[in-house]
């Protein structure tokens, strides 16, 4: 049976403009959970990645809130928090759907730890923000007083900014394998999994954000997965994109979309990641396919037909 890696980006979870509520989130994941019916039904294996950016940002914020009534967690332990929030919820919008559709199996989520390198040159040049804004005197005395690294966030004010380092391993790949084998669908490396780092001979927690699209390439890599769907706000990837002369880009051979890349048509902070992942799936082995696309069209970009397809 053919195995399928689904990368939900933001819009699958959350919807701009609307309140973020739980309430809120239940509706659009409800929305989500339709279309990755699709692929169930036609009877691939399922594994679901999926990001945490504005859900674990509000963790962040009612931890600072609640700081003089109850000590503040840490951000790995956030990312945690988020994974179980998401994941419950996915749960609960997939798992009715499968059952409303006779489909055997449910969804299971993972709270997953992705190992990373502390000695990754990312942790030299933090880039990812979090948590509030802050002026900048409190910043400074913030950064003094913890050691955190703050950057000015487009006149808006100063915000924590954290590593964002290459994903080496997913710490649970043998559970969600073990889950995949007993026909359930693994809600894997939430936001990109809680990054953490070897001690000893153990794991330790760490402060940085993985990004959840390389996280996916991991996760896909490690099942030998035969296609990595990539989920966005958009239906394909675009070379000059926002300009005139934009063109949607169809099926592309790997070693042209990598000379896209090269040549800037991807924005670092936007669709870059998603390419490179998709890059990365697609040269590690024979036969496979990463796919970026729409949510509306997550069916169709599973079996090849629609958005931007990529192949050896």
């Amino acid at each position: 049976m053919n195995t399928i890696v689904v990368a939900l980006g933001g819009n699958a979870l959350q919807r701009a403009g609307q309140t973020a509520s739980a309430e809120n989130q239940l509706k659009v994941v409800r929305e989500t959970a339709a279309q990755l019916l699709g692929i169930l039904k036609a009877g691939k294996q399922l594994v679901i990645v999926h990001g945490n950016g504005p859900q674990v940002g509000r963790i962040v914020l009612q931890n600072e809130a609640a700081a003089e009534i109850t000590p503040p967690m840490p951000f790995d332990v956030c990312g945690a928090m988020s994974q179980g929030m998401i994941g419950y919820h996915i749960q609960q919008a997939l798992g009715a759907e499968m059952r409303k559709a006779g489909l055997p199996g449910a969804p299971v989520t993972v709270v997953t730890q992705v190992r990373v390198d502390e000695t990754d040159p990312a942790f030299l040049h933090p880039t990812k923000p979090i948590g509030p804004f802050y002026s900048k005197e409190e910043a400074e005395a913030i950064a003094a007083d913890k050691g955190f690294v703050f950057r000015e966030d487009a006149g808006r004010g100063w915000r924590r900014v954290v590593a964002s380092p290459l994903p080496l391993e997913v710490v649970e790949l043998e559970q969600v394998k073990a889950l995949l084998t007993a026909g359930f669908v693994p809600v894997t490396a939430g936001g990109g999994g809680i990054p953490v780092v070897s001690r000893g001979e153990g794991l330790e927690g760490i402060a940085a954000v993985i990004d959840k699209d390389l996280a996916a390439w991991r996760v896909a890599e490690g099942l030998q997965a035969e296609t990595l769907v990539i989920l966005t706000e958009v239906e394909h990837a675009c070379l000059n994109y926002g300009k005139p002369n934009q063109q949607a880009l169809g099926r592309v051979e790997a070693d042209r979309m990598e000379q896209y890349l090269r040549q800037g048509h991807f924005a670092a902070g936007s669709m870059g990641p998603k390419v490179e992942a998709a890059l990365r799936f697609v040269h590690g082995g024979a036969g496979r396919v990463a796919v970026i696309t729409s949510l509306e069209k997550a069916r169709l970009g599973a079996q090849g037909q629609a958005g931007t397809i990529i192949y050896d």
